[in-house]
Parts: C-alpha cells; sequence; structure tokens
C-alpha cells in the first residue's frame, strides 16, 4: 500500500502545477478564471482538478494545526519567547493581530477557494462528458465538497460566526450573504454532506483502487458526525456514526503505538488521512507537512543526523497525571515523550513508581535530552528515527496526518447514546471496551457521559483540538481552567484576525 500512496502523492505533486497555473490566474477577489489552456473536452484531463484538490487540502501551514489545538487542557505551548502571542493564546490571552490567527483563516480560506475552483473546473468537463461518466466527475466534485466542509468546519469551530465559501467568487457571497453564525454552517455542512453521500464509493480510504487513501462516502459520514455534534443533535450524530460502524468496513488498528508512525498510514482505522512522501528516495522531490513545531528541541536519535524539532508543543502534566491515575500503558507510552525534567517535576507532585517506560528513551532508541522551552513532547507526532528514509533528516519527515479515525467515531456513537439518542448495533458501552481492550484497559459494565469524555481524553489527547472544542461544547470550563489558568465563557472563540476586520464586513465580535 505505501507504494501506491507514494504514486498518489507524486501524481498530486505534479498535477498540483496545473492547478497552481490556474490559480496564479485567479485573482480571489474578482473572481477571474483564465480556463484557455484546459482542454475540457478531453475526460482524461478531469482528475487534474481533483488531485490538486488534495495537494490543497494536505498543504498545511505548520502553526494551523497548533493553533487550532494549543488551548485544550492537554496541550501546553511550550515557553516560547520567540512566539509569545501563541503562548498568550495556549492562556486564553488573545491578541488580533497575531500572524498565526491571520495565517489560519487566509490558509483554510484561500484553500476553500481553491478548492471551489477545481469544482468550477470539473463542471467545464461535464458539460462535454457522455451519460456514463457523469457518475465520476459528480464523485470527484463530492470528494472536493468533503475537503471544502473540513475547512469550514475548522473555521467556525475557532471564529463561530464567519462566512462560507462555496464558490470561487467570495466577494459575491460575502455580499449576499454576509456572516453566517457557526450553527448554520453546522447544518449547511451536515446538509451537504447528505449530498455528497449518495456520490461516492461505499468503501474505506485504503480501498479506494483509484486513489488510495482519498475520500469515500464513510468520510462524509464522519464529517457530518461531527457538525451534528457541535449541534449537539445527538441523534444525528448517532445515526451518521452508525452508518460508518454498520457497514462493517472499519477496525481500530492492532498497535496503537504504531498507528502513529509509518506502519498506521492508511490502515483500517483511518477514515480522513493527509498523505505526506519522500518518495523512498535519498535525494530529489519531497512531499512534507512540517512536523518540527512538535519536536524536542534536544535529542539523541537512535539514527545519527536527524534533526531536532522546536518544542513549541507540549502534552500538559494535567494529561500525564490523568493517564498515570488511570494505569493508561501503550496510550500514554504513545502519547508523551519524557525528559528526565519532566519526570523529575511528576516526581516533585508526588508520583512515583512509574511504569518502565517512563524514561527519557524511547522504545525505537531515540533519547529525549532536556529543553528549556518543555518537560515533554508530543509521542502522536513523532516518527523514530529509524523509520527516516535513509538520507531524509527533518524531523517526520515524511509522516502522515491523521485527521479522522475510527476511533473517534466511536467515542462520538457513545457520547451520543449517553445524551439519549438511540442507537442501532452496538451500545455505548460496548463501543468504549473496544477502545479499551486494544489499550490493555479492564472492560466497563457500564458507561457514562463523563465516563465517554475521559476515555477520548485519553484516546484522542494531541489530535486536532479535539478536547479543547469538546470541551467548550459542554461548558466544562473548570476542565480548562488548570494550571494557573482562568477559562470563562468570553475565552471560547479567537478574535477576528485584525487584517481581516480592516478588509471584511465582519459585523460586531459580541463574543470574540
Amino acid at each position: 500500500m505505501k507504494n501506491i500512496k507514494v504514486l498518489f502523492v507524486l501524481s498530486a505533486m505534479a498535477i498540483s502545477l496545473l492547478l497552481a497555473s490556474c490559480t496564479q490566474q485567479f485573482d480571489t477577489q474578482q473572481g477571474q478564471l483564465n480556463t484557455d489552456d484546459l482542454d475540457y473536452t478531453n475526460s482524461d484531463g478531469m482528475i487534474a482538478p481533483l488531485l490538486g484538490a488534495y495537494n490543497v487540502f494536505a498543504t498545511r501551514g505548520w502553526e494551523e494545526p497548533l493553533l487550532l489545538s494549543v488551548r485544550g487542557d492537554d496541550v501546553n505551548a511550550g515557553g516560547l519567547g520567540d512566539q509569545q502571542p501563541f503562548a498568550n493564546t495556549d492562556l486564553y490571552a488573545y491578541d488580533k493581530g497575531y500572524w498565526m490567527y491571520n495565517a489560519l483563516w487566509n490558509g483554510h480560506y484561500s484553500d476553500m477557494i481553491d478548492l471551489n475552483t477545481a469544482i468550477v473546473q470539473i463542471n467545464r468537463y461535464k458539460e462535454f462528458l457522455p451519460e456514463s461518466e457523469l457518475p465520476r466527475a459528480n464523485q470527484y466534485i463530492a470528494e472536493i465538497k468533503v475537503l471544502r466542509a473540513w475547512l469550514q468546519f475548522n473555521v467556525a469551530r475557532v471564529w463561530e460566526n464567519v462566512f462560507i465559501y462555496e464558490t470561487n467568487t467570495p466577494n459575491d457571497e460575502i455580499e449576499a450573504n454576509g456572516v453566517s453564525s457557526k450553527a448554520e454552517i453546522m447544518q449547511r455542512i451536515s446538509d451537504l454532506m447528505d449530498e455528497a453521500i449518495p456520490d461516492l464509493p461505499a468503501v474505506r480510504p485504503n480501498e479506494r483502487q483509484d486513489l488510495p487513501g482519498a475520500v469515500t462516502r464513510y468520510t462524509a459520514y464522519a464529517i457530518k458526525a461531527l457538525a451534528n455534534l457541535e449541534l449537539q443533535n445527538y441523534q444525528g450524530v448517532a445515526d451518521a456514526t452508525g452508518a460508518i460502524i454498520n457497514s462493517g468496513k472499519f477496525m481500530l488498528y492492532s498497535d496503537f503505538y504504531q498507528l502513529f508512525k509509518k506502519p498506521g498510514e492508511l490502515s483500517d482505522e483511518n477514515l480522513l488521512e493527509m498523505q505526506y512522501s519522500d518518495f523512498n528516495s535519498e535525494t530529489g522531490d519531497t512531499f512534507y507537512h512540517l512536523y518540527a513545531p512538535y519536536g524536542p528541541q534536544n535529542w539523541t536519535p537512535s539514527r545519527e543526523n536527524a534533526s531536532s524539532g522546536w518544542g513549541f508543543y507540549e502534552p500538559s502534566k494535567k494529561f500525564i497525571k490523568f493517564m498515570l491515575d488511570r494505569n493508561e500503558t501503550v496510550r500514554l507510552e504513545t502519547s508523551v515523550l519524557f525528559t528526565d525534567r519532566g519526570i523529575a517535576e511528576l516526581e516533585a507532585d508526588g508520583y512515583t513508581g512509574f511504569p518502565n517506560f517512563v524514561k527519557n528513551t524511547t522504545r525505537d532508541g531515540d533519547r529525549i535530552n532536556d529543553y528549556a522551552r518543555a518537560m515533554f513532547a508530543s509521542g502522536k507526532h513523532y516518527l523514530p528515527s529509524t523509520q527516516l528514509t535513509d538520507g531524509r533528516n527533518n524531523y517526520g519527515a515524511g509522516k502522515n496526518h491523521i485527521v479522522i479515525r475510527y476511533a473517534e467515531i466511536l467515542l462520538m456513537y457513545a457520547e451520543a447514546l449517553t445524551q439519549g439518542a438511540s442507537g442501532s448495533g452496538l451500545s455505548a458501552v460496548q463501543a468504549v471496551n473496544l477502545l479499551r481492550q486494544r489499550a490493555n484497559m479492564p472492560a466497563l459494565s457500564s458507561v457514562t457521559l463523563d465516563g465517554v469524555m475521559d476515555e477520548k481524553f485519553a484516546e484522542l489527547a494531541l489530535e486536532w483540538g479535539i478536547r479543547y472544542y469538546d470541551m467548550i461544547r459542554l461548558d466544562k470550563y473548570g476542565e480548562l481552567s488548570y494550571d494557573g489558568r482562568t477559562f470563562t465563557a468570553a475565552n471560547e472563540y479567537l478574535p477576528y484576525p485584525q487584517a481581516q476586520v480592516d478588509a471584511l464586513p465582519l459585523g460586531e465580535e459580541s463574543t470574540n
């Protein structure tokens, strides 16, 4: 499967040049699209905009996932003298002029416009297609709508009331519709996924023969479930996640530790995944995400010359203590890289008798030395130096980024049932126990909402801000008031970036 994935990424890189050339000619303010260089009568080229769309989706700035995640009680910003507003954001002190806020806004919205441009291109091909090829065009458009929905979902969770972009003429949409509420956006995402689902293949992403790892019907169900979770429409969550569970297509990857490393790429657990590669070559082209911000500043890698990271993303002591108190093993080992200084800090807080993996050397032989910015680093964003391609030294080089996995589906389903929804097939406790079994945790005989949220904390910490958005959705402000922080309702959403306030009709920031 790895070799097929490499071909997919390589194709995406090559084809993205076509989309990029069109995008360069596309003024996002005026909506001008020059397509004179494309032959829409040749249906062989119709896949080009789709591959370009996947490239756009996976080309994320390093700051985007960090900013989406940093306010949760599972992760801290680290001691960042050179990015102090990022550290302040972790403390709920927001600076609307900070470059990261504008970068997240611009990165997501400009990509939505690029994805909409790809849809425009595919629709042009449709004008010349025989009826027999229309389903393929409709599938490509549905895939792109799912990718766009994920971007739209993120900006609504971060800023609450924002714009909906469904064309490549955003000025027209802004003038016609203005700002939409978070609830309106989530409902729109849910409705769009209903439209997309019939046009998508009913397979796992890794079963796709044309583009392994690409969007399928179940990815759309997952996005629909996430949107309905934000709406607190728990029956909608149960129905969407139930469709995934009852498909029988998905299963938890057996090795939690390797799930987040190269062996777990394109596994049966993954519903949405950003794919990266250096094509197993010591030299030449690469398509990477920058993982250095997650890594320790100082390490002694098992494979020499492997680069260290920046220390910008630290698992919180609160999370680590929570896991130790639960007697977690593989989930704690996988989630946290320990330093001697961090272990000493835990001991000073009264923790002793640690499991044998609580040490400064990973099972793969990488030693995490003490460094100034943090006491711990994220293990879920760690790639063992021994898994790097020979000759490639970037921290985490070529590692995929899992966006949605079956574990989250099971936990959303369980939460929906504890919130009063009706399920089909599994019970809430059965869904939770599937995860606990993999984690070598004892089975439960019953589960409450609080129990499900604890399981989500243990299972999904450090991933895409899931913990933070759960806590604000459930008004669990006390959980976010930790280690000297005080969280209130006024802290839920980031302020609009000042550059966007100056340029766009965003209206009053009543809650920002």
